[in-house]
């Protein structure tokens, strides 16, 4: 048996951990279905690329992690150097310490868990969820974060003094949302829906709710309005001055022979 007719045999296998991976590493359960379906559109696409010189796992959480990644910049999440020195000085400071109680019964909740391992920076959440969740080795994680071992290692470390200090921080988020119905994550992932109207009124009233309450999420939700409502201006402008100059016409008429062709 090829390497291609390895990965081939091994993608269907592969895909409950691809999921697991995908579902602590993105923000909402939508988010990592997407990512382990782009996954293994990309896997099949260049299945002639794999030849074997690591586990099909490993080449396809390689995958997994770069579109996350790539994702990740797109959203333009706090930098990760930043975030880097700033645990670095924490842990650096000998007055620095947790009440280890806290942090082991809120390891052990898996929402209490999931809420601390989303504040990590991608690469240290992949690095801790690839090295102490799925069983890959440091070097293993080298490879599908494309970094040298010595630069794994550093970042398993840092992952997971990071979430030690977000867990021991939980009780101070919770207080900022005390009274909050809904987790921030759960609101933002239905925000869109909410304001195309596309959520039944039990849902819509309870992130309205939280919308009310959160300190933090107006702000973001008041934005989306704004950027929305400018893309539809933006459309309106466009339509009313020159209707055909949305579509280019070389672009139409090439769409409208593909069209042609397709229905022949």
């Amino acid at each position: 048996m090829d390497a291609r007719d390895v990965l081939g045999a091994a993608l269907l296998d592969e895909v409950p951990g691809l999921y697991r991976y995908a579902r602590t590493l993105a923000r909402d359960r939508t988010q990592a279905e997407d990512l382990v379906q782009e996954t293994l559109t990309r896997a099949l696409e260049k299945a002639d690329t794999f030849r074997g010189d690591s586990s099909p796992a490993t080449w396809l959480h390689r995958i997994l992690h770069n579109l996350a990644v790539d994702r990740a910049r797109r959203s333009r999440e706090v930098p990760v150097d930043d975030v880097a020195e700033a645990v670095e000085t924490l842990w650096g400071d000998d007055a620095y310490t947790v009440d280890a109680e806290t942090v082991a019964l809120r390891a052990q909740t898996r929402a209490d868990l999931e809420d601390a391992l989303v504040h990590l920076p991608v690469p240290y959440r992949s690095a801790v969820l690839l090295h102490d969740v799925e069983g890959l080795t440091a070097l293993e994680v080298a490879t599908v974060q494309s970094v040298s071992l010595p630069a794994a290692k550093q970042r398993l470390r840092r992952g997971r003094m990071m979430l030690v200090s977000e867990l021991a921080r939980g009780p101070e988020r919770r207080a900022a949302l005390k009274g909050v119905p809904m987790r921030c994550r759960d609101a933002r992932s239905q925000v869109s829906d909410f304001l195309d109207g596309d959520l039944d009124d039990a849902q819509a009233a309870l992130v309205v709710r939280h919308l009310e309450a959160c300190p933090t999420c107006p702000p973001l939700y008041a934005a989306l309005v704004a950027t929305t409502e400018a893309l539809g201006d933006r459309r309106t402008r466009q339509g009313d001055r020159d209707p055909d100059s949305v579509v280019p016409p070389d672009l139409a008429r090439r769409v409208g022979a593909l069209l042609d062709r397709a229905t022949d």
